[in-house]
């Protein structure tokens, strides 16, 4: 009877076994199967649109010409299919409400498995987003004697002028060799100076110093940047190479607004001044406009009658023809400096028929409040009529040079 019942049991167990087995493979069977029509629901809702036709259809001449072209499709991936994208082109809807299960599948696939299903929206034209090219570096005039690279910011609360030094190109020393360094003035005052550290051996020296000026709000406009390039040869002995002049009336200075700027050194006038003075202008005569253009830079050496902030330095332009008065325009006054500097531009019109009769006269006045304006120094310069010398040569050089501005200075005279 025990053997019997030990018999019976263990039957039964083996059957419950045998069971659970059964249920545990069909259960595994029953998963795959469902995983299989899942891929296969997946794979079949993915449908062909004009993305997989633009990459697909090769052999389409038209396609070809879009190939070719140096506009990048913009896609919508098919993973942002749950979202709406209407009226993107033709004012059509383009993105479908795509299936929640639907995501991205896991492991390598192919570059057109990965794009099924996206849509082209547009295209990218890669040359609207180019940097323009900076020529700063590389295009250099002919006689180019250096550029130099600086940027200023003013802080309205402190007063002070920041000044960075960045770089300079291009020197052209009088020996192989150049050790260069930089001095920057804040004119009128040109007593005193702060000075960059000496860069050995190099023609692009690269400076990246800061420099601080104490100057209030009210004056900074009638102030003036100087910088003096030098060469410092084996002997310690100093070589001037070049000069940047930058005047800070015309420029918008605030702590927020740093300008990098970069100037071509030019050559200082190194001749003494002459008994009245001297002034620096340019010509340019526009035949096409007709129109003699003055750009009056900077005077030296000026004779004052009294050395004081008070004092006005300015100068009238005048435009003559036969002796007779046509138009005058002046500058805006600069206070207490003998050797001023203006930076302003003045057009006259003038017919091509006039420039054997016409003039132009340049009066350096002085003015002090209360007091009568006094004249400085003057000049004319104009044709065989009314003069003679570098005034005749700056003249005629305007002339042949159409469209370009001649650049000269002349000696002042007293006589009226």
């Amino acid at each position: 009877c025990t053997a019997q019942a030990v018999a019976v049991a263990g039957a039964v167990i083996g059957g419950i076994l045998l069971f659970v087995l059964i249920g545990i493979t069909a259960y595994l069977l029953w998963r795959k199967f469902c995983c299989l029509l899942s891929y296969k629901k997946l794979t079949s809702s993915v449908k062909t649109t004009n993305a997989s036709i633009f990459f697909q259809d090769q052999t389409n001449p038209e396609m070809q010409l879009k190939s070719t072209s140096r506009s990048v499709p913009f896609i919508i991936p098919p993973t942002l299919h749950g979202r709406d994208w209407i009226n993107l082109t033709n004012e059509e809807q383009i993105q479908e409400d795509s299936d929640p299960y639907m995501i991205p599948q896991s492991g390598p696939r192919s570059s057109f498995h990965s794009l099924a299903g996206a849509y082209v929206v547009g295209t990218i034209n890669p040359e609207l987003y180019k940097f323009p090219e900076d020529k700063s570096e590389t295009d250099f005039p002919d006689g180019n004697i250096g550029r130099l690279w600086f940027s200023i910011e003013y802080e309205q609360e402190s007063e002070r002028l920041l000044v960075s030094l960045i770089k300079v190109r291009k020197l052209q020393p009088p020996a192989d060799s150049c050790s260069p360094f930089v001095k920057i003035y804040l004119l009128p005052d040109e007593r005193s100076y702060l000075q960059s550290k000496t860069k050995c051996k190099t023609l692009n020296p690269q400076f990246d110093e800061n420099f601080v000026f104490q100057v209030s709000s009210k004056m900074l406009f009638q102030r003036t940047l100087k910088f003096l390039v030098y060469h410092v040869d084996k002997q310690k002995k100093h070589h001037l190479l070049g000069q940047v002049i930058f005047p800070l009336k015309n420029e918008v200075l605030t702590d927020d607004n740093k300008l990098v700027i970069w100037r071509d050194l030019e050559k200082e006038n190194l001749e003494p001044p002459s008994e009245y003075g001297d002034i620096q202008f340019s010509l340019s005569y526009n035949d096409y406009l007709g129109r003699v253009t003055v750009v009056v830079l900077r005077a030296r050496g000026l004779k004052l009658q009294e050395e004081s902030h008070a004092v006005g330095v300015y100068v009238k332009v005048s435009l003559m023809n036969h002796n007779n008065f046509i138009k005058s325009k002046k500058t805006a006054a600069v206070l207490g400096t003998p050797n001023p500097v203006y930076n302003e531009t003045f057009s006259f019109k003038t017919d091509q028929t006039e420039l054997d009769t016409a003039s132009l006269s340049l009066s350096v006045l002085q003015s002090i409040k209360g007091e009568k304006t006094l004249l400085l120094g003057r000049v004319v310069v104009g044709p065989f009529m009314y003069t003679r010398g570098k005034e005749l040569e700056h003249w005629n050089e305007m002339i042949s040079k159409p469209k370009e501005l001649v650049k000269r200075w002349h000696a002042l005279c007293h006589s009226m």
